[in-house]
């Protein structure tokens, strides 16, 4: 199923808006599909200008980086925080912001999966 993201037929005030055209493709988008903590999975698909975006619809591993730079691929073993919602800790959802658990230690997920198909996180400390 689409979303249409145009404008409302109301106004602010409750007044009926007047359309002059019909809806536009660039006007629909697609359902969100919530990156989780699962088997490992990317969908590629089609955006604006023919480019393509790579979404983590699953995922087991992380990029953690520490202080120094060093950066290691680690397993995900839980979502303890998720400041967007915190409906998302029990989904285990994993979007930019959220607080996962790993072998390393607590980390932050600081890229977007559902855009950029990676996990990026970088290590709190206690």
């Amino acid at each position: 199923m689409t979303h249409w993201q145009g404008k409302s037929k109301r106004k602010l005030t409750g007044g009926k808006r007047v359309y002059h055209r019909k809806k536009r493709k660039f006007e629909i988008s697609s359902d969100y599909e919530f990156p989780v903590l699962a088997e490992e999975k990317k969908k590629i698909v089609k955006s604006r200008g023919g480019n393509q975006k790579i979404r983590v619809v699953g995922a087991e591993k992380a990029n953690i980086s520490d202080k120094e730079g060093n950066v290691k691929q680690v397993e995900i073993n839980n979502v303890i925080e998720n400041p967007a919602n915190p409906n998302y800790v029990q989904r285990n959802i994993l979007n930019r912001g959220a607080i996962i658990e790993t072998d390393e230690g607590k980390a932050k997920i600081t890229s977007r999966p559902g855009q950029d198909g990676v996990i990026n996180a970088v290590l709190i400390e206690d």
